[in-house]
């Protein structure tokens, strides 16, 4: 235990850390590699990590790649300036507006594609109104945080959810029925509780008069009009995929392929550029990350964890799944929700799957929501962080956690009230 958590623990120090430029992806395989030479797993290991992370890794990537040739498009810088514009200016109806199109976008292009694609537009959007600091901070800080406490309805919503669909079998159909309210009701919390928070900082009148036209932003008018029919297709796919039991990422990265030929032939995106742009790194990570933790499970800690389920198990299914939801929030504040979600998959599943579904959406709200606690959280925390950084906006972990403590807590017992 005490190799396989010094082996964990420097691999993810030097994720956060990317020293010298190295890439997340590349620093968790160097730790699985790590992993592997020291002993704490084997061959086997890698083969069983691959066998539970390619479907929702492959489906990741097609769903970023869509994403970036929809933002190419000019998509979603049309959608941000539409809910703008419906505010009439009243600051506060903005901020919920912007708001309601994060959790939108978190929905069907997954939280990473909200932290990717929707931030760097909000951000540019603040500035061209010249907002005042705190206020870009409130609105970018709120949309951080909807962009994870929304994406659970949909099995596409979050790498988290696909990995455990796949890991337990569970249809899509399936999984938006359990977790409709639950997400209804973590977006609703999120709204109020952040609209609370930062109530001071928003701005009473906003002079969005200045903005353009949502329809001269759009680049390719035929791929734009397009776009709508393909997303309309692309979720009649996903229900048609759960029927005949094939796996997500036929249809999220089958479907991207086949929208960016179509982009291409309208010259709407450069195919070769969309490729390479997409976050490869993201497979690497999703990899080297959980071979790792595999080392931690072969040391015994899954089995301890399941320990704890079991001891809350016993105090009734409410306590159980809260118990569930808050144990999976900690572990994945502090080490991640990526290593978290196989962690407590595996332990729930030597607990009994069977009777115990709920303990398993607990866990999805739990990896999902909890990592907002810390900057260290979740890959779409480390992503948003990225991407404000680059464009010259710095949060430290201080501004971060004094946000993420108060507001994540509240709002993930309200999404997970809505399992009991």
């Amino acid at each position: 235990m005490l190799l396989a958590s010094l082996v964990f623990f420097l691999t993810l120090v030097f994720v956060i850390w990317q020293p010298k430029g190295l890439q997340i992806g590349t620093t968790a395989m160097v730790g699985a590699i790590l992993a592997l030479a020291v002993g704490v797993v084997d061959f086997d290991d890698v083969l069983r990590v691959i066998d539970i992370v390619w479907d929702a890794t492959l489906a990741f990537i097609g769903i970023i790649i869509l994403s970036m040739i929809l933002d190419e498009i000019g998509f979603f810088e049309y959608a941000a300036i539409k809910m703008a514009k419906l505010s009439g200016g009243n600051g506060h109806l903005m901020f919920v507006y912007i708001l309601l199109l994060g959790a939108v976008v978190a929905a069907l292009f997954a939280n990473d594609g909200a932290a990717l694609i929707l931030t760097p537009i909000l951000l540019a959007k603040m500035k061209y109104l010249k907002m005042k600091p705190l206020a870009i901070f409130a609105f970018l800080m709120a949309g951080g945080f909807i962009g994870d406490s929304a994406s659970n309805p949909l099995v596409i919503s979050n790498l988290t959810n696909i990995v455990t669909a796949g890991y337990f079998d569970i249809g899509f159909v399936t999984y938006a029925k359990h977790m409709f309210l639950p997400n209804i009701l973590s977006i609703i919390a999120s709204i109020m509780i952040l609209w609370v928070y930062f109530r001071k900082d928003i701005p009473f009148v906003v002079d969005v008069s200045t903005l353009p036209e949502a329809s001269s932003v759009i680049k390719n008018q035929t791929m734009f009009t397009l776009s709508w029919i393909f997303l309309a297709l692309l979720m009649m796919g996903y229900f048609i995929g759960d029927y005949y039991h094939l796996p997500v990422s036929i249809f999220a990265l089958g479907g991207a392929l086949v929208f960016l030929a179509i982009a291409n032939h309208y010259k709407a995106v450069k195919p070769i550029m969309t490729i390479k742009a997409a976050p490869w790194q993201v497979v690497w990570f999703s990899i080297g990350l959980y071979v790792v933790v595999y080392g931690l499970k072969n040391a015994g800690l899954t089995d301890i964890i399941a320990s704890w389920i079991s001891a809350l198990n016993n105090q009734g299914e409410t306590i159980a799944i809260i118990g569930t939801g808050f144990l999976s929030a900690i572990i994945s504040s502090v080490m991640n929700n990526m290593p978290t979600i196989m962690i407590m998959d595996i332990a729930i599943d030597k607990v009994g799957y069977v009777g115990n579904e709920a303990l398993v959406y607990a866990n999805i709200l739990g990896s999902n929501l909890g990592p907002k606690m810390t900057p260290i959280g979740s890959l779409a925390t480390l992503l948003w962080l990225h991407v404000l950084a680059q464009k010259g906006v710095k949060i430290t972990w201080r501004e971060y956690m004094k946000v993420g403590l108060v507001i994540t807590p509240p709002v993930l017992l309200m999404a997970l009230l809505g399992l009991v």
